[in-house]
């Protein structure tokens, strides 16, 4: 059972920058779909990205064009790099991930089998 754990979480200004990093404790190679997920005090979870073994992507319309997706199978590495912060991306982050395709949609993302215990981005206007 692969364990994730992210990084990258922090404090930054309405237009800044963050990256966020999902370390597996396995090569990516077998984790058919991964993805990211945040939840905001009060609201309930969105599904932010998604990325297949083969590169494909998808992404929610709130973050669409402002992030991207990527992943690093010799790194074990999941990313999301994500710009022209805005207040309202402020939540817990959490990354996600699955043995076997799936639909591999953000509306899945959240109840993926095995996801990480989060990391927290604060964005101030």
């Amino acid at each position: 059972q692969v364990k994730l754990v992210e990084s990258g979480g922090g404090s930054v200004q309405s237009g800044g920058s963050l990256r966020l990093s999902c370390e597996a404790s396995e090569y990516l190679n077998n984790l058919d779909c991964m993805g990211w997920f945040r939840q905001a005090p009060g609201k309930e979870r969105e599904g932010v990205a998604t990325i297949t073994s083969d590169g494909y992507t998808r992404y929610a319309d709130s973050v669409r064009g402002r992030s991207t997706i990527s992943r690093d199978n010799a790194a074990k590495t999941l990313y999301l790099q994500m710009n022209n912060l805005k207040p309202e991306d402020t939540a817990m982050y959490y990354c996600a991930a699955q043995y076997y395709i799936g639909r591999c949609t953000v509306a899945d993302v959240a109840g993926m089998n095995y996801r990480g215990k989060g990391t927290l981005v604060t964005i101030s206007s």
